[in-house]
């Protein structure tokens, strides 16, 4: 399992990061929907890949630009913002932002997987009258 995390955390990280150079931010969500969907693991691990993947590739996006142009458009944008005209600031949020947009796109993804393929019954479920009403 623990495999199976890192995988799809490094997938999402670097498909995240190519992605983002050609199109525009919100495709980091059908992206980590996609994966999560394709990608085996558990709904928390799924939500933690996603949020941790976009979120460092777009701290690592944000971070990359704030010190290429000297924080000067950071800061003019966090003084807009209620953060003081912190640059380094808006820089964590919106690494914050993105990481719960890959996350909750993630979550999804797993909570698709769970609807179109549910886990089949098994013979212990089966003997319960309860679970034998709900599969006839």
């Amino acid at each position: 399992m623990k495999k199976s995390f890192i995988g799809l955390l490094l997938l999402i990280l670097i498909a995240g990061i190519a992605l983002q150079a050609v199109s525009p931010w919100w495709t980091v969500a059908p992206l980590c929907l996609a994966l999560a969907f394709a990608w085996p693991t558990t709904g928390a691990r799924s939500f933690l890949a996603g949020f941790l993947g976009i979120g460092l590739g777009w701290l690592l996006l944000a971070g990359w630009q704030h010190l290429r142009t000297e924080g000067v458009l950071s800061q003019r944008v966090a003084q807009l913002l209620p953060l003081g005209g912190n640059g380094w600031a808006l820089v964590f949020v919106t690494a914050l932002v993105g990481g719960l947009a890959g996350g909750i796109a993630a979550l999804a993804g797993y909570w698709l997987r769970q609807a179109v393929s549910p886990k089949p019954a098994t013979a212990e479920n089966a003997n319960r009258p309860e679970r034998a009403a709900k599969l006839a």
